[in-house]
């Protein structure tokens, strides 16, 4: 897919501002078609827990705080959080997963009932355990809320046989009534390079964490790694030195044989690659304080895979992406957006200019 830029100097990066290179316009008009577009989302799917507490004393049993429980709070987390932000876009999303038959399971297939989401295409599995992230805050009564501890519940097996082929038929099933497949793979079991391999899609948009050069060879259109993961693959640190980012981002484009890569640097923003064009780097929109980053790159990729499969170009998607991930980071937990907060901040930035 061509992002109409004039081609230049592929070791350059472009340093233009948040918005200097795209029309904001056509951005609004992107958006404004979300509600017509069709995702399928294949993927693990994660469960968060907030606990807020009150910090109430010192133990004298040990040197721990003890803690005033004041309420709990349960989010859709990875590939759940990514349908959660389509969702609220204003899209239609056909989730692909698997769940456990325990609370963190229901409690996310309730979640998505209340939202009118197809839950038919997410197995719940006996033998499964749905991946819970619970996170512990505390605060003083007039304070900011801190996170001081997180426990996980993963699985211990695999995926058996049976919800592996089920997931594989839903899957392939779905994606032929999408306009693009989100592969979200968290390395729990659910989404792995042998599924992606039988997934076909106008377009296939891959956010692995673990794994991400296992994925060459198989059809993906682009993928979403944030700069860590980056470096993980190829055992090279990036740092502040923007040529290394060139270097690695311009390797993996080649190794995943991709349209278009987008590498994710936090502060830094976003960083675009694409064939035959020169590399792009995108300035973080909003404040470069984040208040909670969790699930941001699950809306980073939602958003993205959102913006192509309406017509943008990947330049106008990565725009597109990073107005929301400025936006998201704003809230706590593990939040989403919704199409008009999207349309708020393109209004506000396209007066700014006037």
């Amino acid at each position: 897919m061509s992002s109409g830029r004039k081609k230049s100097n592929p070791s350059e990066v472009s340093r233009a501002g948040a918005h200097g290179s795209v029309d904001l316009t056509k951005l609004l008009d992107i958006v404004a078609s979300f509600s017509r577009q069709t995702i399928c989302v294949v993927g693990d799917f994660v469960l968060d827990e907030f606990v807020s507490s009150e910090i109430s004393r010192v133990s004298r049993e040990a040197p721990v705080l003890i803690l005033r429980h004041r309420r709990t709070e349960a989010y859709p987390g990875g590939a759940a959080n990514a349908v959660n932000n389509l969702v609220d876009l204003g899209a239609r999303a056909l989730p692909v997963g698997v769940v456990g038959a325990d609370e963190g399971g229901r409690t996310l297939l309730e979640y998505f009932k209340r939202k009118r989401v197809d839950v038919s295409g997410i197995i719940r599995a006996k033998d499964w355990v749905t991946t819970t992230k619970t996170r512990y805050l505390a605060g003083w009564t007039h304070t900011t809320e801190q996170q001081v501890l997180r426990v996980d519940r993963e699985p211990s097996d695999l995926l058996s046989k049976r919800v592996e082929t089920s997931i594989e038929r839903k899957a392939q099933q779905f994606a032929k009534r999408a306009g693009a497949v989100l592969f979200s793979d968290y390395g729990l079991g659910a989404a792995t390079p042998a599924l992606a391999r039988k997934i076909r899609a106008p377009h296939v948009m891959l956010d692995s964490r673990y794994r991400l050069l296992e994925y060459a060879g198989i059809r993906i259109t682009a993928a979403t790694p944030n700069e860590p993961e980056l470096e993980a693959a190829y055992q090279m640190r990036i740092g502040t030195e923007t040529r290394k980012l060139e270097a690695l981002g311009q390797r993996a484009l080649h190794d995943l044989k991709l349209e278009a890569l987008l590498v994710t640097r936090g502060k830094d923003g976003l960083g675009i690659f694409e064939r035959n064009h020169s590399p792009q780097h995108i300035p973080i929109f909003g404040s470069d304080t984040p208040v909670d980053v969790t699930g941001a790159g699950d809306t980073v990729i939602a958003v993205f895979t959102l913006a192509v499969t309406a017509g943008a170009s990947f330049l106008e998607a990565a725009h597109l992406a990073n107005y929301a991930g400025g936006i998201v980071v704003m809230k706590r937990r593990t939040a989403s957006l919704t199409r008009v907060e999207l349309e708020t901040a393109l209004r506000r930035e396209a007066t700014a200019e006037v």
